[in-house]
């Protein structure tokens, strides 16, 4: 386990005491926090809080979810769906209509920059996974 000062930070708030994720339901929840605070801006409150929830989130993204080389973004999507157990009416809010999901997983059409930030922003995937090329089926 890595002792490191960067991985021994405990941010104190009045309602909130993070710490390393070590389980789904503390990934949840801390996901859940950092999307209610995500658009604060530096010198909030919160924005402490926000950067040590980024840092904490992504050390457990990266020690829970499989490594992808070279992902195809829209097989990224899926697994993600997956395993937050979202299915396609859920991506209607992020990308727009209920046939442009089905054209993106579908691989009819190419992702847009506005999906890609959008699709980061909520499903919580890093952007440089989802502007991969991928083919096209006609």
């Amino acid at each position: 386990m890595d002792c490191s000062p960067l991985f021994i930070i405990h941010l104190n708030i009045i309602t909130m005491n993070w710490k390393i994720i070590k389980t789904e339901s503390q990934y949840k929840e801390a996901l859940a926090r950092l999307e209610e605070i995500f658009d604060c801006k530096k010198g909030d409150a919160e924005f402490d809080e926000a950067e040590l929830l980024v840092m904490v989130i992504e050390k457990y993204e990266f020690e829970t979810e499989p490594v992808f080389r070279n992902p195809d973004p829209i097989e990224v999507i899926k697994y993600k769906m997956e395993s937050n157990d979202l299915r396609n009416k859920d991506l209607v809010e992020i990308i727009g209509s209920k046939s442009r999901v089905s054209e993106i997983l579908n691989r009819k059409r190419r992702l847009t920059l506005d999906m890609i930030r959008k699709i980061s922003k909520s499903l919580h995937i890093p952007a440089e996974l989802l502007i991969n090329d991928y083919e096209l089926k006609h």
